[in-house]
């Protein structure tokens, strides 16, 4: 596991557009963190590495928010709303959530941990074995889970690790 410490929305953004620039098609990074731990702040970084020009919202009553025109689109959801995998499944959002299933696209699903039970309790549990630098993610079709976290008013501890196609 990776940890990163941002001490600003703009070192977020970064972190995130840093992602976006090596981006491939298939990836899907879920992140999970409480209200205002910066996941939007992220996927505004990740939707200017991938090229995108439009402004980037949180998709909470939409659900998920598609932007095109890049080099790949980018499929940003918002689990906030949904209680369990049920009702991620009848609200028509499995697809996005499975690596590689979307054609010439990107996942970023907040809220992650509504879908991806299983691996983010493991995540939890192996937190503590981070290294203090950050990573760049591999351009391959993958899944990335990312855990935000509040240390401070301005600081952020974002775990992030790569749990493979």
């Amino acid at each position: 596991m990776v940890t990163f410490i941002s001490h600003s929305p703009a070192q977020t953004e970064s972190l995130g557009e840093e992602w976006g620039r090596c981006a491939a098609p298939g990836l899907v990074i879920g992140l999970s963190g409480d209200l205002g731990t910066g996941k939007t702040q992220l996927v505004k970084g990740f939707a200017r590495g991938l090229g995108i020009t439009s402004r980037v919202h949180s998709p909470t009553f939409a659900l998920i928010n598609i932007y095109e025109g890049s080099r790949l689109s980018l499929f940003h959801l918002d689990l906030y709303r949904l209680d369990n995998r049920e009702q991620i499944i009848a609200a028509g959002l499995e697809e996005y959530l499975s690596p590689g299933r979307q054609p010439q696209g990107v996942t970023v699903v907040e809220w992650a941990e509504k879908w991806f039970v299983p691996e983010f309790l493991t995540l939890r549990k192996t937190q503590d074995a981070t290294r203090p630098a950050p990573a760049p993610l591999r351009p391959v079709t993958r899944l990335c889970l990312a855990l935000l976290e509040t240390v401070d008013p301005a600081t952020r501890r974002i775990s992030y690790e790569d749990i493979g196609d």
